[in-house]
């Protein structure tokens, strides 16, 4: 993070200070891509302002720390400046599970396919979310809403308190709701054996979109007190961290790529090679084009912002023709 003329304090003790000006008050919400279509929304531009932080428009416009950054390489996230233009990364590859809950860690971002009500047409609803840090790691895997608590008390873990005690910060058994608790309004617990794994607001809104919890998920608590309504107990979550997605919108093949976690090894994860096999499969039944050097920046950027990787819009092949693939 960069810095100014001012302190990081200082900034964001500014920022927290506005957030109620700044809040988004409902979730992006999209109808369900019909076919084979899987991406949603557009990319938007605005133009800062003199007091606007990228956290400020981050917020306002429904994204996250870690995903607006990324999606403007070179910008001051504090001092974006009067007159800059931002891009909001307000364009989504949906998962291919689309079920209840979509918690993908890659994004940092949730996504919630209701069920639709009789003569209404699917949607999917998606908010920016913060997730676990490096030795905290939010779990992987299936796992459903047990309860859903308002203004709930915190019970921190013997491990969160010992790390807080080391820092001079120390914890008392049990937080009660109010302004000082980390949980926020709501949470929803999720029943992941051997830890109290959350989805929950937060009483310190600007961590949202980071890699900073100790493995519960955390959202905006505008956005956690309208999520907390919809979702019933026992839906259905799914935890995933999938750095590559591919989609099509009409004719249009996408790519999008999020840079490694952090704790992440980059080999683990950073490979041109899971990339060409996913454009291969995308690209089995349909005649294309495809744009090697634009697919290879979108890799190197990690930018986390779907890009078109098509030299020309492709065709559906006639059964029995062979995919001609580059």
């Amino acid at each position: 993070m960069k810095t100014g003329y001012r302190s990081s304090a200082v900034r964001l003790a500014g920022w927290l200070a506005g957030c109620a000006i700044s809040a988004q008050l409902h979730a992006a919400t999209y109808p369900l891509p019909g076919g084979e279509d899987t991406v949603i929304g557009e990319v938007q531009y605005v133009v800062a302002q003199h007091e606007d932080t990228l956290l400020d428009l981050g917020r306002r416009y429904g994204v996250g720390y870690e995903e607006i950054v990324a999606a403007n390489p070179g910008v001051d996230a504090w001092l974006p400046g009067a007159g800059t233009r931002v891009l909001i990364p307000s364009r989504y590859i949906l998962p291919e599970e689309r079920e209840g809950l979509v918690v993908s860690l890659a994004e940092h971002r949730l996504y919630y396919f209701p069920r639709a009500k009789a003569g209404t047409p699917p949607v999917v609803m998606t908010y920016p979310i913060s997730i676990g840090k490096m030795d905290w790691k939010t779990p992987l895997g299936m796992t459903r809403i047990v309860n859903k608590r308002e203004k709930p008390i915190w019970y921190p873990p013997e491990s969160v308190r010992k790390e807080h005690e080391a820092d001079g910060r120390p914890l008392p058994k049990a937080v009660p709701a109010g302004p000082d608790n980390p949980l926020g309004e709501y949470a929803m617990r999720l029943g992941i054996p051997g830890g109290a794994y959350l989805i929950h607001g937060t009483n310190l809104p600007a961590g949202v979109g980071m890699q900073v919890t100790h493995g519960c998920i955390r959202m905006y608590p505008e956005n956690i007190a309208e999520l907390y309504k919809l979702v019933p107990v026992n839906t259905a979550v799914r935890l995933i961290d999938q750095p590559y997605r591919m989609g099509w919108h009409g004719e249009e093949l996408y790519i999008e790529v999020h840079a490694p976690l952090e704790g992440q090894d980059p080999a683990d994860t950073r490979s041109l090679t899971n990339i060409t096999r996913l454009l291969v499969s995308a690209t089995q039944n349909r005649t294309v084009a495809i744009d090697w050097a634009k697919a290879e920046r979108a890799f190197i950027q990690a930018t986390g912002v779907p890009e078109s990787v098509l030299l020309q819009p492709a065709t559906v092949q006639a059964a029995g023709d062979a995919p001609s693939g580059r």
